[in-house]
C-alpha cells in the first residue's frame, strides 16, 4: 500500500497563501501538512507576508491539535530535497507509537506500521473527524 492517496479531499483551511490537509497517504489521524501554494524549496524563499501568515498558521494548527484534537506532542518536520517542495509536517505522537522509540528514526517505521495496519473504517472515521472539528477550529483564521 505504498504511496497510495487514501484523503485526496482532506483539506483544513486554504488561504490565500498556504493549505493544511491531512496527509493523503498515511491513515494517522492528525498528521497534517501545510503547504505554500507557491511551489517553493526552502523557508527561507517566503516572503515576509508568507513567513508571518506561516507562523501564524502554524501555531493555531497546533493549537487546536492541542485543544481541540488533545494531541499533546508533535513532531516537526521540513526536508529541502523533497520532489513536492516545502511543506512541513505535523506528525502526531500517540501511546501506541512508543513501541517504535521516541528518535526521528522511529517516525518511517510509525508510517509503514501505519499503512499495512491501520487501513480500517474506524481509522478513516476518525481522520475524517478530526478534519472537521479542525476546520471549525480554524474557521476563524
Amino acid at each position: 500500500m505504498k504511496n497510495k492517496i487514501l484523503f485526496p479531499n482532506e483539506n483544513i483551511i486554504t488561504t490565500d497563501l498556504f493549505s493544511v490537509s491531512q496527509d493523503w497517504e498515511v491513515p494517522i489521524p492528525g498528521f497534517f501538512i501545510i503547504a505554500p501554494l507557491r511551489k517553493l524549496k526552502s523557508i527561507d524563499e517566503f516572503t515576509d507576508e508568507e513567513a508571518n501568515e506561516f507562523i501564524n498558521l502554524t501555531r493555531k494548527i497546533r493549537k487546536g491539535m492541542r485543544d481541540v484534537l488533545k494531541i499533546e506532542e508533535v513532531y516537526f518536520f521540513q526536508n529541502e530535497d523533497s520532489e513536492h517542495g516545502f511543506h512541513l509536517w505535523i506528525f502526531p505522537r500517540y501511546k501506541w507509537m512508543e513501541k517504535f522509540g521516541r528518535k526521528i528514526q522511529s517516525v518511517r517505521p510509525i508510517m509503514n506500521y501505519a499503512k499495512e495496519n491501520m487501513l480500517s473504517d474506524n481509522v478513516f472515521k476518525e481522520v475524517r473527524g478530526n478534519v472537521i472539528k479542525m476546520k471549525e477550529f480554524m474557521s476563524d483564521f
